[in-house]
């Protein structure tokens, strides 16, 4: 057997002319929608536009977020659809359509079980990952957050190939779940949780190797998870195959006109077009069209495809647009050099003895907060005339020696030089030396330690409320008391350079609560879905949770299957 080239993918299945019932666009929450739509009985194709299948859901946590599914209350959760409704009302309000934001809970359940049945994944409930607004009336401490349990890729069998790996390989095999993230993040601080855990990854992960097995978990899990189902059903997918045009017959969608290596192919649908292409995440103009001019460079880190090519084939049908300003915004730690990626960022801002800085050594938010509230707040900066130009993630030795950076620094291991020599890491022994390391203020910068000092010693930070809310205390330290996000910086101190990144835009077609998509005057394209970032975010402006995209793309993947089936 040849083998194939290094970081290309073997070619799939050939394209051709043919006729189905459900063509979906797209291969992250997508495959769900494929799922669902076999299960009802319709013949349906899954089309890849780049060469591996996964999508943006690959290369995410993992979670999804939907109110009392099955396996949050088989674990205990006492979770139920009018407390879920009252907290999505509550934080969501009238930045989204009500009526779709209820068909996402009621169908939401539905949808898990469907991919239960659908595939051979498990799941598991993050318990304690609280909401990302718990403070909100309905807000859950203990969370609605579940995951993947950790799954063999090796199911996949010759088509493993074809599905898109993850940027990040850890050194040694161990398939680490978001929820095992938070203790491994403490495993000098909490070494009787931690290192059971990390044991027992080990032991999955490098028994499984010797069994001829590979786990992994979070994004993979899933995405692989649902791949295995589609193999298992015989759904094919079409990698390296994009969409050109829809073909229509006045407000109806009848087919697609698609290009595989060069080659133009027919479909015929006869029950519609699913969009579940992805938002416009590397679209430097479209970004800067509708978000912000200051985005200059690429730093998304949702999967490469992600163009929005889908919103300039369906523009011409009249579709309406919303929310095309927002996106999962994530703060990371700045690339080495330009083109490359960050570096993912996550617990690292609620851990004790650490701050985020601006240009004139000033904090300006709750370092803990969620990660798209944080972004919204840059942006509004922005859209303000007053951006923050920089900022600066701040932290002393203790913190160096006991935490986990940038899901690849362990405690106590140095930076690499390449870090220095790119700037985005300094380190000095006194607050005026790495003031002038990062080109801040050195009085700003030694006031705002002052300050944040005195308030760590105090347990309670007047100026930015961080470790008020139960969202803040899932990464905080608790060892740390009376704060576990507060903790005085003391000795050495370092920086490392942050950006503004994202997981993707969330803003894109309007849909009703069928996952139609909608024209200009409101009326359904008829046998037209989007679901995932390809349609406007159902929770408006907020992030109720961790999961909550890949939440909505896999129930309205559901609610889009269940409603071509039963449509005429």
């Amino acid at each position: 057997m040849s083998k194939t080239p290094l970081n290309r993918a073997p070619i799939g299945p050939k394209a051709n002319d043919c006729t189905i019932d459900l063509l979906i666009m797209g291969s992250g929450t997508g495959m769900a929608a494929a799922l669902a739509a076999q299960e009802q009985g319709l013949e349906c194709l899954v089309i890849e536009k780049t060469e591996f299948v996964g999508g943006s859901t690959a290369l995410s946590g993992g979670a999804f977020w939907i109110p009392a599914n099955r396996t949050l209350l088989e674990s205990g959760s006492t979770d139920d659809l009018d407390k879920a409704k009252k907290y999505l009302d509550a934080l969501v309000g009238d930045n989204s359509s009500a009526v779709r934001r209820h068909a996402f809970l009621s169908n939401g359940a539905a949808a898990v079980d469907m991919l239960l049945r659908t595939t051979p994944m498990h799941f598991f409930w993050a318990k304690g990952y609280a909401d990302y607004h718990p403070e909100k009336p309905g807000g859950d401490l203990l969370g609605r957050s579940c995951e993947c349990k950790p799954f063999d890729i090796s199911k996949l069998g010759a088509e493993r190939h074809r599905f898109r790996g993850s940027p990040m390989e850890a050194p040694v095999p161990m398939p680490v779940t978001g929820a095992d993230y938070k203790w491994m993040n403490l495993m000098l601080r909490r070494p009787f949780k931690a290192f059971p855990l990390i044991l027992k990854r080990l032991a999955q992960g490098v028994g499984g190797l010797l069994l001829g097995r590979k786990y992994v978990a979070g994004g993979q899990a899933i995405a692989a998870g649902m791949f295995a189902g589609l193999l298992r059903a015989g759904v094919p997918v079409w990698t390296d195959t994009r969409l050109i045009r829809l073909n229509t017959d006045g407000n109806k969608v009848i087919g697609a006109v698609v290009e595989q290596r060069g080659e133009q192919f027919t479909i015929q649908v006869r029950k519609g077009v699913v969009l579940a292409a992805g938002g416009f995440d590397h679209n430097l103009i479209k970004r800067q069209k509708y978000q912000s001019p200051y985005i200059v460079d690429d730093l998304s880190m949702g999967a490469a495809g992600n163009m929005g090519d889908t919103l300039d084939i369906v523009e011409p049908l009249g579709v309406q647009t919303g929310l095309m300003e927002e996106a999962w915004w994530f703060p990371a730690v700045a690339p080495l050099s330009k083109g490359e990626k960050p570096m993912i960022l996550l617990a690292e801002r609620s851990l004790p003895g650490s701050l985020i800085i601006n240009e004139e050594g000033k904090r300006f938010i709750n370092e803990a907060t969620d990660y798209m509230s944080f972004g919204q707040f840059i942006r509004k900066q922005e859209a303000g005339g007053k951006p923050i130009q920089t900022m600066w993630f701040i932290f002393d030795q203790f913190y160096k020696n006991n935490y986990l950076i940038a899901g690849s620094i362990f405690p106590r291991m140095p930076f690499p030089k390449s870090w220095y020599q790119a700037g985005i890491v300094h380190q000095a022994t006194t607050v005026t030396e790495i003031a002038h390391a990062i080109n801040v203020p050195a009085e700003g910068l030694a006031e705002t330690i002052s300050r944040y000092n005195d308030f760590a010693e105090a347990g309670a930070d007047p100026d930015f409320q961080r470790g008020k809310s139960a969202y803040d205390h899932y990464y905080g330290d608790p060892t740390v008391h009376p704060n576990p996000n507060l903790r005085a910086l003391t000795g050495k101190l370092y920086a490392l350079r942050l950006v503004l990144s994202d997981l993707g835009t969330c803003g894109g077609v309007m849909t009703n609560e069928y996952a139609q998509v909608l024209r200009e005057d409101g009326v359904p394209i008829s046998r037209l879905y989007a679901i995932g970032n390809n349609a406007a975010n159902v929770f408006g402006r907020s992030y109720p949770g961790a999961g909550g995209t890949i939440a909505q793309g896999i129930v309205f993947g559901y609610v889009a299957a269940k409603h071509a089936a039963t449509s005429p």
